[in-house]
């Protein structure tokens, strides 16, 4: 399909969760009004924020935003929170501190053209980090992913600012795993990947942040969530060798939460995530890093979590 192929009608109703990002917020909202295919509306909800970052956006002027207040309830409740008051078929995710190319709801509406009944639709992306630009290992060809759990195990086909979600889907899934603060996306993803398929273009159309001010990860408080990803264990996919590679999916979702936690001192969440998904196959480095994060001083863990990720990252991107 081609840059000038008319778009069969669509209201892409933008999404954007907000907390304190008032050094960043301009700038993504703005990336959402240079589209070329202009949504239906963007639906900022600040969550409490204690900084300017409101009325930055209020500040803005477009009659394509819509500012929500609500008290701190999290990530999840605010984006929740958009969807709700949302009037379009369609929820293209973006954090208040990245930024879409022009061409992403118009590569976006293109696909849902050619392919219609997928759940999610998203896009490659480059990650702006302190020493540089680095294109994310993703998906290479355009279209339905055959095996979204297996490829997702080596490579990223879905992060929230790259993401549009069927509103369909959402009715039929429910929302984000309120209270959760690390990993609602992907409890998101897996919820909605399990009853629809999952579209990917390997067009970088977003710019995904890890330089940006208040990082979740970075402010990480104890959560208070009936949500766990041992739930999806307790159903089976109709496909064995879908299921198979969805088990380890989860698995490789809940030992990546548990490092940082475990870091931070939610030991107790560690060793769950030891005894409930201790089975995988095709994580085992990552299952050996929690146990011995575990088995090392508590005083220690943050050091040592820092440390191997920042070396991880220089051997991966040869020292970008």
């Amino acid at each position: 399909m081609s840059s000038n192929t008319k778009h069969t009608p669509k209201r892409f109703s933008v999404i954007i969760p907000l907390y304190n990002k008032a050094a960043e917020v301009e700038a993504t909202v703005r990336s959402v009004l240079a589209q070329t295919l202009q949504p239906a509306e963007i639906v900022v909800v600040d969550d409490g924020s204690t900084d300017s970052s409101a009325a930055i956006v209020e500040a803005i002027g477009s009659p394509l935003v819509r500012l929500i207040r609500q008290a701190n309830a999290g990530e999840c409740a605010a984006r929740n929170r958009a969807m709700a008051e949302a009037t379009g078929d369609w929820f293209a995710l973006v954090d208040a501190d990245d930024r879409w190319k022009p061409q992403f709801l118009e590569e976006v509406s293109e696909m849902i053209d050619l392919w219609p009944h997928c759940g999610i639709y998203s896009t490659a992306f480059d990650i702006v980090s302190p020493t540089g630009i680095v294109r994310a290992k993703t998906p290479t060809v355009r279209g339905p992913v055959e095996n979204f759990w297996k490829e997702s195990m080596t490579s990223y086909v879905t992060i929230p600012s790259a993401t549009v979600l069927a509103r369909r889907a959402v009715e039929e899934v429910g929302g984000f795993p309120e209270g959760m603060k690390m990993g609602g996306d992907q409890f998101m993803w897996i919820k909605v990947a399990s009853r629809y398929g999952v579209c990917f273009s390997p067009k970088a159309l977003c710019d995904y942040s890890m330089v940006a001010s208040n990082r979740s990860s970075a402010i990480y408080t104890p959560e208070q969530t009936p949500y766990r990803l041992e739930d999806f264990l307790k159903e089976a996919l109709w496909d064995e060798e879908q299921e198979r590679w969805r088990r380890e999916f989860v698995a490789k979702c809940a030992i990546g939460k548990a490092l940082t936690l475990t870091a931070k001192g939610d030991e107790e969440f560690g060793r769950r995530v030891v005894a409930n998904f201790g089975y995988t196959e095709h994580y085992r480095r990552g299952l050996r890093k929690l146990k011995v994060l575990l088995a090392l001083p508590r005083r220690m863990r943050p050091w040592a979590h820092r440390t191997y990720n920042r070396l991880a990252w220089l051997l991966a991107h040869k020292g970008l």
